[in-house]
């Protein structure tokens, strides 16, 4: 669809003699107001002051004293996979004996801390259960772990309900009464505030002299707290930017877990050139993968193993699910298009704002990939379903546009509807759901009602924001590669983005839809630039009508047999004749 370029204007009043003046834009339209978010040292973290931390040390520092069994139930994302390995490999590295992990099978148990996934908890007796990446919600399964004289330490990320768990302790910088000032933590970066307290707790006691180990560095768990951060799409505030550079900079330097240097290989990426958006699109669908066609503890196991060789096994066999995976997805997105070409419209001719789709055959694990991309071919809030494991009810999966909460348009629905609605939670931008396979057209009109209700017609207008167009001279190597040093770049804080029209000198498919082109900026139709577009419609490229384009652009790097080269990578192109 037709998108409208429009240019980022300045957040912040930034001011620096040291930088060149389209960095300081750059970083003025992100908000910056000074130097000193742009350090991403570790003594710039913010001061542990979540509620319910030292509660959540001690719990943890009894257990470990006590040599008590701690099980670690995690989410089957990456988030959850990271959150998990940090929390197992932190713990036993603190003397903790008796760790394991379970992460709930999405398909047989759902979501979260349920009391069907206590049932299968208290099979290994623990002593405490520890939630990373969930937990918030989950009400019933805290009661149903207590009733079973196990103790449970919630730590979570995701915004609560109206009602909270009766955990012994609780840690989420969005439960009422935290102080917080970061809410963008992702469940990996939650877990790691509590691991830190815990060994300030554990070293406070004596603890590591009294049983001969050393004091862990919990800088060296960075890697998977980077990775997690990066792969759960949480806004990169400044604190979270520290996080993330400071993993980066482990792996850079090859002293990450064996687990993401082998898959760093099987996505083909070198370390030493890593970026953020390497670990959001080459390593984090891997992870991802296992946990949407099969079981994320192989993702876990990777991350956890020490031996390289065994870990590239594992990286291999989740590698060889998101194959699987993109082959499913293919399939679906082309049913989903053609049930999108014979749907009903409204009277002007318009799909529904707020969209609902589902279909019998598709599979539960990627109806959220399938949401998102038919989100952005369509720009507006879109929920796929399919059916559940009990035959009565469907599960969905949903993600919104700017402009639109959609948990609290959900709540909304439930609010308006409460018999419509089994179950649901979520983000801002992304959520998920239950309800009964008879009530599905109800709840697609009830949706669409609530979308109606809080967007306008210009909230369906695909925008892309720019930060502005390139004089002839930066069009440069140099600049491509200090802006590739500038961040790191992602939710919220954007990687720079650039516009401008370009004569088409050549095009081509490449792979099996990415268009390769060479442009040649209208300034100076005698300087050619390599391009490359990735996933784009074949109904309408290539075009040979096509001899003018305009483009909205990343600088980029490109390296080819040692040689480095710039090359534009196009987020959005549209022909201008």
């Amino acid at each position: 669809m037709k998108k409208l370029i429009k240019q980022r204007t300045a957040q912040a009043e930034f001011n620096s003699d040291q930088l060149p003046a389209l960095l300081r834009r750059i970083y003025s339209a992100r908000g910056v107001r000074d130097e000193r978010e742009l350090a991403l040292t570790l003594k710039e973290l913010l001061k542990p002051t979540m509620k319910g931390l030292p509660e959540a040390a001690s719990l943890l520092a009894d257990a470990v004293v006590a040599d008590a069994r701690i099980l670690i139930v995690g989410d089957f994302d990456c988030d959850g996979a990271t959150s998990s390995a940090l929390a197992v490999l932190a713990l036993k590295a603190m003397g903790a004996h008796q760790v394991d992990f379970l992460v709930p099978n999405r398909f047989e148990y759902g979501y979260g801390l349920t009391p069907e996934i206590v049932a299968v908890a208290a099979e290994r007796e623990p002593d405490l259960i520890v939630t990373v990446d969930n937990g918030i919600s989950s009400v019933e399964g805290v009661i149903a772990a207590q009733a079973l004289g196990i103790a449970v330490l919630v730590t979570d990320h995701h915004l609560p309900g109206a009602e909270l768990p009766t955990a012994e302790a609780i840690v989420n910088p969005n439960q009422p009464g935290c102080d917080f000032p970061s809410k963008n933590l992702a469940g990996v970066g939650v877990i790691f505030y509590v691991l830190n307290a815990l060994r300030r707790e554990l070293s406070s006691i004596g603890w590591f002299a009294e049983a001969g180990i050393k004091e862990p560095n919990m800088a060296q768990y960075l890697d998977l707290v980077a990775l997690g951060t990066v792969a759960d799409v949480v806004p990169l505030d400044h604190n979270n930017r520290i996080l993330v550079e400071q993993g980066l900079q482990r792996i850079r330097a090859g002293a990450a877990r064996p687990g993401i240097l082998a898959l760093l290989e099987v996505a083909g990426r070198g370390r030493e050139r890593l970026v953020a958006a390497d670990l959001g699109f080459a390593l984090g669908p891997r992870l991802n993968a296992a946990g949407r066609l099969d079981d994320m503890s192989i993702g876990i196991q990777c991350l956890l193993s020490d031996d390289l060789m065994a870990a590239r096994e594992l990286a291999v066999a989740l590698d060889d699910f998101n194959r699987d995976r993109k082959a499913i997805e293919s399939g679906m997105q082309r049913e989903a298009l053609q049930m999108l070409d014979g749907l009903d419209v409204d009277e002007g001719g318009e799909l529904p704002w707020g969209l609902c789709l589902y279909d019998a055959r598709w599979h539960q694990g990627v109806i959220g990939i399938l949401a998102s991309r038919i989100k952005d071919r369509h720009h507006r809030p879109v929920i796929v379903f399919a059916d559940a494991d009990d035959g009565a009810s469907i599960k969905g999966s949903a993600r919104s546009i700017p402009g639109l909460h959609i948990r609290d348009a959900l709540d909304a629905v439930a609010a308006r509807h409460p018999e419509l609605l089994h179950k649901f939670g979520g983000h801002a931008m992304a959520a998920g759901m239950s309800l009964a396979k008879e009530d599905f057209t109800a709840f697609a009109n009830a949706f669409d009602a609530e979308v109606r209700r809080q967007l306008n017609d210009d909230d369906l207008q695909a925008v892309v924001l720019s930060d502005g167009t390139l004089s002839e001279t930066e069009f440069d190597l140099a600049l491509a590669q200090q802006l590739r040093a500038a961040g790191p770049w992602g939710q919220h804080f954007p990687e720079p983005l650039f516009d401008g029209e370009f004569k088409l000198v050549q095009q081509r498919i490449v792979g099996e839809k990415h268009l390769k082109l060479v442009l040649a900026p209208e300034a100076n139709d005698q300087a050619v630039i390599d391009a490359i577009a990735f996933n784009v419609d074949l109904e309408v490229w290539p075009s040979s009508a096509t001899t003018h384009v305009r483009a909205a652009f990343k600088l980029d790097v490109n390296e080819y047999r040692g040689r480095q080269s710039l090359q534009l990578l196009l987020d959005y192109i549209e022909p201008l004749n």
